[in-house]
């Protein structure tokens, strides 16, 4: 019975995406799971990457492996370019030779944030950070090599696990009065959870039930938009932390690199290919703070 499962490969397993989905993996009985952090499989380098999926054969290959500091990329341009760039075309090439349907996962920071409107996977894109770049060309690097293959953007990723906004926010709610967090960067908070969830469901609708759901680019967030201080406003509230929150503008908190105002994604093309509910980013910070 064991073989009849599908074999789903996911590196980058600690990260806040790859620890949902082992917690996630006994309600998916149908499918046969196996985590590897950057030491196990290192998917900057091309050999490696052939190496693993020629040994354990994977239908299914989640890379949630990135490298994530936006700021530190700014002056690590090469370690950036890597594991975001290269990385991902190297896997890409191993999947195409050994037949493996490649999942990966990118960024609204491929955008510039100057739209006042939803972005679709058909806008332009013009990352003004080094961290969108390396996101952007890791991208190309896949289409280059294969079409087969659904490249997931999505925005504020954030979960109990790794290293991120809502983990920040409950520190130093717990530790201040009040706090200052800016509003003038708007996009939709994406619960690691839901979308480690969706993913599962995605490769069993594409593969197991054999549902039409084109290859490609898609955009993934939880429904409506806020600020980084709506946002931090909320987790307050959920947690029933009584810490104040302040809005501000960003150029009260100059960062190296600069960030996208506006980068709210438009997710009609997964609403109309894969037609599983998204959920309102409000849902996600209730269901994290429910969860220990």
């Amino acid at each position: 019975m064991n073989d009849a499962r599908l074999r789903i490969a996911i590196t980058g397993a600690a990260g806040q995406l790859g620890q949902e989905l082992q917690w996630l993996a006994p309600l998916f009985q149908d499918m046969e799971f196996s985590y590897y952090t950057k030491t196990d499989w290192d998917i900057s380098i091309a050999s490696v990457n052939e190496h693993m999926i020629a040994t354990h054969k994977p239908d299914v290959v989640i890379n949630t492996a990135a490298y994530t500091n936006v700021e530190k990329a700014e002056d690590d341009v090469e370690g950036a370019t890597s594991v975001n760039s290269k990385g991902p075309g190297h896997l890409a090439a191993a999947c195409k030779k050994s037949g493996a349907l490649l999942i990966h996962i990118s960024t609204d920071y491929v955008f510039d944030g100057k739209k006042n409107t939803p972005y679709s996977e058909e806008d332009a894109v013009n990352p003004i950070n080094e961290y969108g770049r390396s996101k952007l060309n890791g991208e190309r690097a896949i289409d280059a090599v294969t079409d087969r293959y659904y490249i997931i953007r999505t925005s504020w990723l954030y979960s109990r696990h790794g290293h991120n906004f809502y983990k920040t926010m409950l520190r130093l709610g717990s530790e201040r009065e009040y706090l200052s967090v800016v509003d003038d960067q708007i996009a939709s908070p994406t619960y690691a959870k839901f979308l480690a969830e969706d993913l599962l469901h995605l490769i069993r609708l594409k593969i197991q039930e054999h549902k039409p759901i084109p290859y490609g680019i898609y955009h993934y967030t939880q429904t409506g938009e806020t600020s980084w201080c709506g946002f931090a406003q909320e987790i307050m509230r959920v947690n029933e932390i009584s810490t104040a929150v302040q809005a501000v503008n960003s150029d009260q908190f100059p960062t190296k690199a600069k960030r996208p105002g506006y980068s709210k994604l438009c997710t009609k093309k997964w609403e109309k290919h894969v037609a599983i509910e998204l959920r309102s980013w409000p849902a996600g910070v209730a269901a994290c703070g429910a969860s220990s």
